[in-house]
């Protein structure tokens, strides 16, 4: 079978910063833990435990020593209270995160209503919430969400870094109906539209589809969604131990794409594994 290997398969910038602050934390501080996942990785988070790094999920449970806070950003209360329990802290939220929450705070600050474009239960949409100190801020997931929005006068838009762009104008159009005045920020992050765009191409021209990456991974799930509207054999796996080798039965083309939080060693296991398969 031929293989069709996404180029910008596994880490962004972002996970890979996160991840190589939290290893080299790991072996300089004795105590040391970091406030949820530090990427949606199960297996990255294994390896970081081995190394002495606890994932633990309130800051009222850390007693001492540094934490790490992850890619996806905290919330400002939790990072108030970091501060106030003077824990060494090992900041490893993605730029492009830090970003939509200063987007976010501006527009508050300049009495904005502000729609934010993403998963509301995600931890990085908490934490663009928190930090508009209380001000008016709407989660949507899509333009049909959208148009249940009440008028407001003024209105700013923002997405949770892994939306598609797609999604995101879908939604910016609708608020533009609702209100005379729309500012709209792109706050998706640059990898992640790489990444849906090379999903579509290769989509299209495989028969069978395998996007990697952890379950828990919002822009992972995105890509297998993306690729599944295209080519119905999509399968989404965590690891190379889940594949089956009747999923390819008369199958000629392998399509194979990874979400930013995908540790290269899992992608190559999955590409061996099906190299391996004989039909």
């Amino acid at each position: 079978m031929k293989i069709i290997l996404a180029d910008s398969a596994g880490f962004c910038f972002g996970v890979k910063r996160a991840t190589n602050l939290a290893f080299e934390a790991a072996g300089e501080y004795p105590c040391i833990c970091s406030l949820g996942p530090i990427i949606h990785s199960p297996q990255v988070v294994k390896k970081l435990e081995e190394k002495g790094v606890k994932v633990i999920h309130k800051v009222q449970d850390i007693e001492e020593g540094a934490v790490i806070i992850r890619s996806h950003g905290i919330t400002a209360a939790e990072l108030e209270e970091i501060h106030n329990r003077q824990l060494s802290i090992i900041d490893a939220t993605c730029p492009f995160v830090k970003k939509a929450q200063d987007y976010a705070t501006m527009l508050c600050n300049e009495g904005y209503s502000v729609v934010l474009v993403g998963e509301k239960d995600h931890p990085e949409v908490q934490g663009i919430i928190s930090y508009t100190r209380g001000g008016e801020v709407f989660v949507v997931a899509d333009s049909r969400e959208a148009q249940r929005l009440p008028r407001k006068a003024k209105v700013g838009v923002v997405a949770q870094t892994t939306q598609s762009f797609q999604n995101l104008c879908q939604v910016a159009a609708v608020c533009l109906e609702k209100s005379k005045e729309v500012r709209v920020f792109n706050t998706i992050c640059d990898a992640t539209s790489v990444r849906q765009d090379e999903a579509r191409k290769i989509a299209l021209e495989a028969d069978l589809m395998l996007v990697v990456g952890g379950f828990n991974s919002a822009n992972t799930t995105r890509l297998a969604q993306i690729c599944e509207a295209l080519q119905s054999r999509t399968y989404h796996v965590e690891t190379a131990e889940q594949i089956r080798d009747e999923w390819f039965e008369g199958v000629e083309t392998v399509g194979i794409t990874a979400g930013a939080s995908t540790p290269r060693w899992i992608i190559d296991q999955v590409v061996e594994r099906v190299s391996a398969i004989r039909k």
